[in-house]
């Protein structure tokens, strides 16, 4: 349906460069600049890019799924809020801004029609219990705690961000400035692949993601990606954050390829299967049990109650 183009970021910082969209977004004069993010650990500079699209003609349109709650809770403002510049404005309800697993669209008067033709055209499950749970999301949202979270999940992130660095983690950009991190774990020996399923077995969860100009392709790949807004929500601060990157940090060093003993590769270091200790695994398993039981995520319910009558 589209003549799709990509932009990317720069080699050396791994940032955005202006410069070069608008060089593209001049030669191209495409119809819609999109902008947003789902593993950029910094702001965008959202009035530069409506500048940007205004002189190539385009329309500004921003998918602000992942750090919406940032928005929402005042986090990102001034010329980093998308919607005092963006003519569309898309985004999921989850994630940063903590609601049902949905979405909205905003936009302005102008694209009005064309927007409200989207329910039913492409647009489905106008479901009444879901749209019920976005109001109660939405009003949360307006609340000073609400506030007070989202500048927790930031302070955490950069606590985090630190951390890992202390454990000899290399982050792209050297850190965050929003609710998520990429890890480049080619330091370890590692692919994403083989650091994502280390840590899931040791009950860290995150994913696998590339990494700007990644040699290992976006299946391997050669980073993961970590955010704070869910441990945040579990009531988590600074000593926990050090705590996580510690896990992090002990399970990445002590995990190593497996070498292949099949076809072409035999006897190369495999992208996929790896070798940890049986002892690391167990150690990490426990430190992360025991900081989970400090934090339940439902902590009204009595837990003794709910074992006794449902868990055998």
């Amino acid at each position: 349906m589209f003549d799709a183009y990509s932009y990317g970021v720069n080699k050396e910082t791994g940032l955005l460069d202006y410069e070069e969209i608008e060089r593209m977004a001049m030669e191209i004069k495409p119809l819609i600049l999109l902008a947003g993010y789902s593993a950029y650990p910094r702001p965008i500079d959202f009035k530069r890019m409506r500048s940007i699209a205004d002189k190539a003609g385009a329309v500004l349109m921003v998918d602000m799924a992942h750090f919406a709650g940032l928005v929402a809770g005042g986090v990102f403002i001034g010329d980093n809020n998308p919607v005092a510049y963006a003519q569309v404005v898309t985004s999921t309800t989850h994630k940063t801004l903590r609601g049902p697993r949905g979405g909205i669209v905003l936009c302005t008067a102008e694209f009005a029609e064309h927007v409200d033709k989207g329910c039913p055209l492409v647009i489905g499950g106008p479901l009444e219990h879901v749209i019920a749970a976005k109001a109660v999301a939405f009003t949360e949202a307006n609340t000073p705690e609400f506030k007070a979270y989202a500048k927790r999940i930031v302070e955490n992130a950069k606590t985090l961000a630190a951390a890992c660095i202390d454990e000899g983690m290399k982050l792209p950009t050297g850190g965050t400035d929003n609710h998520l991190m990429l890890i480049d774990v080619r330091g370890f020996g590692l692919t994403g692949r083989q650091a994502e399923s280390a840590l899931r077995e040791c009950g860290v969860t995150l994913n696998r993601n590339s990494l700007p100009y990644d040699p290992n392709g976006p299946w391997y790949t050669s980073g993961l990606r970590i955010g704070t807004p869910a441990i945040t929500t579990l009531g988590m601060a600074g000593k926990e954050m050090k705590e996580i990157a510690s896990v992090i940090g002990f399970v990445l060093k002590n995990t190593k390829p497996a070498i292949s003993n099949k076809g072409e590769n035999a006897g190369k270091p495999s992208k996929a299967k790896y070798n940890l200790p049986e002892q690391v695994k167990n150690e990490a398993c426990l430190r992360v049990s025991n900081l989970l039981n400090k934090f339940s995520v439902y902590p009204e319910l009595d837990l003794e109650l709910l074992q006794k009558h449902f868990v055998k």
